[in-house]
């Protein structure tokens, strides 16, 4: 079995975002990059499944020289080769173009990705993906098992969870707990080295553009109302807040 695994990277949720050139570009200067968390469930799992049963695990990253140590992590944890496509990925349809390309070259039989990435938030490549492909895609996966060339799934959704069995190939966007996050040891790291990471163009060109980007407006001060006070606290609600 053949499994491809689309991992970003992106911000370190501590990190303090800033942007410059007027606004329309992220200051990575003094940020800390890392997996996508959802993505680095999806590695783990791939992990697991090739312990399992023998598989072979290719990273992909549609993204600049800059991700590459997020790569090289990912050869520590498991994978066997990667794959980056040069490019900034702009755009949701723009990166699952460019995983679908990979992906027809390749001839996978699974498809792992987060269900979104903590940056964009989009949650759609992993359908668009399967659209190009013309095969099944499914999010958020939370559990995962292969049995005969047969995915037996666990698949959240609203109020509850839905099981699913579905033939290979597919594409699945995943989240915990399906697998426990990874951590690269000596010998991972050493041996990531020498592990093959290739890199591409991209193929067609991005849709969309950055207008400008713009932070959260900052927080207002906060008002401190004596437990005993409820009435104050209620017209407060009302002509400040206007919330009642």
């Amino acid at each position: 079995m053949k499994i491809l695994v689309c991992i970003s990277s992106v911000p370190d949720t501590t990190s303090k975002i800033s942007f410059t050139d007027g606004d329309t570009k992220l200051n990575k200067a003094g940020v800390q990059y890392i997996i996508g968390p959802y993505d680095d469930y999806a590695l783990a799992r791939a992990v697991e499944l090739k312990e399992k049963s023998g598989a072979s695990i290719t990273v992909l990253n549609v993204g600049e020289a800059d991700a590459e140590p997020q790569i090289r992590k990912a050869l520590a944890i498991g994978a066997d080769d990667a794959i980056r496509v040069d490019a900034d990925p702009v755009d949701s349809y723009f990166v699952a173009e460019q995983i679908a390309t990979v992906a027809k070259e390749g001839n996978y039989d699974l498809i792992l990705m987060g269900r979104e990435t903590s940056d964009y938030n989009s949650g759609v490549v992993h359908g668009i993906v399967g659209e190009i492909l013309g095969i099944p895609s499914f999010s958020p996966v939370m559990q995962l098992d292969i049995e005969g060339g047969v995915a037996k799934m666990t698949r959240e959704i609203e109020g509850g969870k839905e099981k699913l069995e579905a033939p290979l190939p597919l594409v699945l966007g995943c989240q915990e707990p399906i697998a426990e996050w990874k951590i690269p040891n000596m010998r991972g790291i050493m041996t990531a080295r020498t592990k093959p990471l290739k890199v591409i163009p991209a193929s067609g060109e991005a849709f969309t553009s950055t207008d400008k980007y713009s932070l959260p407006p900052a927080k207002g001060a906060c008002k401190m109302i004596a437990a005993d006070e409820a009435d104050k606290l209620i017209e407060l609600l009302r002509k400040e807040a206007k919330v009642l």
